[in-house]
């Protein structure tokens, strides 16, 4: 097993080399963003590929259900960004480093830190098809099916109605706060989060309980790091009405809004 992960975890920094590289070419580590879903993909395959032993409808469960999600964010990461300059994240580091030195900061802060990250979180993906048993779909399996069901759906949806949102003119200067985004703050970020649970679901099925740690760092990285903490720092400053909105609506988790305070 060790030697599958190291296999993997090779070629996936050599994966993320080589996007790097483009980066530097382009100016732009933005593009970084747009390959966290695929690098997933392009792991489920190396281990299904390398797992030939596992249990085949199972590997082939895990491996749609992680296409599906890591094509579509990939695809909408790029349709979001097309056409717009470096992410602020970035260009805030460029600054840091100066052109000199960020063409190959770059490459340990963001695409060699991100690549690794992928890896530990991916973990999952091996645990559940590396074992020929149980031979038959379990209830965890359809357990995971479910809860990535709903996670599908909170994400794309979530990400179609903001999208749809933004596209109409009127819109501008308002604060989406109904459909999925009237359960939740951050739906797609809910969405994401389920659906790496539903893979350890899967995983756990097939004897990879130790892998829990894959879920909980996505959902820690959602809710603290990259996701819900990041945005929300700048938008209850800058949007109107965002402190209301987030006074009657769940952060994370779907729930019906509570009544406005006063």
């Amino acid at each position: 097993m060790l030697q599958l992960f190291l296999t993997n975890y090779g070629i996936l920094i050599a994966f993320m080399a080589l996007l790097w590289l483009y980066s530097v070419r382009i100016k732009n580590a933005s593009i970084v963003d747009i390959f966290w879903g695929p690098s997933f993909v392009l792991q489920v395959w190396i281990y299904f590929l390398l797992t030939p032993d596992g249990y085949l409808p199972r590997k082939l469960l895990l491996a749609t259900l992680v296409t599906i999600w890591g094509l579509r964010l990939g695809f909408y990461i790029y349709r979001r960004n097309h056409g717009k300059p470096e992410d602020f994240r970035y260009q805030e580091f460029r600054r840091k480093y100066g052109p000199e030195r960020y063409w190959w900061v770059s490459f340990f802060q963001v695409f060699l830190l991100q690549g690794t990250l992928s890896f530990i979180i991916g973990m999952p993906l091996l645990l559940a098809q590396v074992t020929a048993t149980p031979d038959t779909l379990t209830a965890f399996d359809v357990i995971g099916a479910v809860i990535w069901i709903v996670g599908f759906y909170f994400e794309a949806m979530g990400d179609a109605q903001l999208a749809a949102f933004k596209a109409n003119p009127a819109n501008k200067g308002k604060l989406l706060n109904t459909g999925l985004w009237a359960l939740t703050r951050h739906p797609n970020y809910f969405g994401d989060s389920a659906q790496w649970w539903g893979y350890y679901a899967i995983a756990l099925g097939a004897g990879g309980w130790w892998t829990i740690l894959s879920p909980i760092i996505m959902t820690l990285f959602l809710i603290k790091v990259s996701g819900v903490g990041l945005l929300e720092k700048t938008l209850a400053k800058t949007k109107p009405g965002y402190k209301e909105y987030m006074e009657t609506t769940s952060a994370f988790v779907p729930w019906p809004p509570r009544r406005k305070r006063g």
